[in-house]
């Protein structure tokens, strides 16, 4: 038997190799979510110095996904290929660095877990199928996405708008939702918070969230049709408003600050993704409605 026919066949075995799998991707996730934010950070610094006419505002090390090399962030030492083994290496060297010994972020084995896990529910849901292709990729940008708006704030244009544009034309193939319902989420997606952002601004001058939030609606609405969109607003909100009580109440987060909403929405989205239906259905019989 081969192992394209092995996959098909067990499982087991296709879960198991996805996440494997997801351990690697969630090693390049890793160097997404600390790349991109300073990528997007140079393209910024190079318009302002052609607009300003200002050399010295450019940035002086370029920075890419693949270059410069891996290398330790504090002491800058290079980081071995037998050292960026997913979650082997961060447990034989310690968590710390070989040559300075400064501790690693624990953010780095637990991406690429999560990467893994959340792989092979998706696997596990969807089975051999395009569906489980296309959900994996978005499960991939999700992770990115939520890991990079807690550090910094941002839902970067260069993830959401791909993957909106993804959904919209997955919606052609009918592989999620059909091409109707896939527009009007997305409009309704994006429109929706972007009424609740406005009304929040009149009556209290401030902002509530950012654009990326819309984006990453609208893309739910593209992938997943209008009708995820109560649900994943739903969940995303009271998992939000509990998480910045419970932070509030520990004293671990200051009054003035604000907890980004992409990884809520993120989450939130997921779930629909995974399981929107049975969700909604539980919700129903808990209710005493159905």
């Amino acid at each position: 038997m081969s192992l394209l026919s092995h996959l098909q066949a067990s499982p087991e075995f296709l879960a198991a190799c996805t996440f494997l799998l997801g351990l690697c991707i969630g090693s390049f996730l890793n160097v997404v979510i600390a790349r991109l934010p300073r990528m997007m950070e140079q393209t910024w610094r190079m318009e302002c110095a052609e607009l300003l006419e200002d050399e010295s505002l450019k940035p002086t090390e370029p920075v890419s996904l693949i270059k410069p090399n891996s290398c330790c962030p504090h002491c800058k030492a290079a980081i071995k290929p037998w050292q960026n083994i997913p979650v082997i290496s961060y447990l034989l060297l310690g968590g710390r660095c070989k040559q300075c010994k400064t501790r690693i972020s624990l953010q780095y084995p637990l991406v690429e877990l999560l990467t893994g896990i959340l792989s092979v529910v998706i696997v596990w849901n969807f089975g051999w199928s395009w569906q489980a292709l296309a959900a994996l990729f978005l499960t991939w940008a999700l992770i990115a996405l939520a890991v990079i708006d807690l550090h910094h704030q941002l839902l970067p244009d260069d993830i959401t708008l791909p993957f909106l544009w993804l959904g919209l034309l997955l919606s052609v193939t009918g592989l999620f939702t059909n091409t109707v319902d896939s527009i009007l989420g997305a409009v309704i997606g994006y429109m929706s918070l972007w009424l609740v952002y406005q009304a929040f601004r009149l009556l209290t001058g401030k902002e509530g969230m950012g654009f990326g939030d819309f984006k990453l609606f609208a893309l739910f609405g593209a992938w997943l049709g209008w009708q995820s969109l109560p649900l994943i607003v739903l969940l995303s909100s009271v998992t939000g408003a509990a998480t910045a009580t419970v932070l509030l109440l520990l004293r671990k987060l200051p009054e003035d600050r604000a907890i980004p909403f992409g990884p809520f929405l993120a989450a939130a989205g997921w779930l629909a993704l995974v399981a929107g239906d049975r969700l909604v259905a539980w919700y129903w019989s808990v209710s005493g409605i159905a």
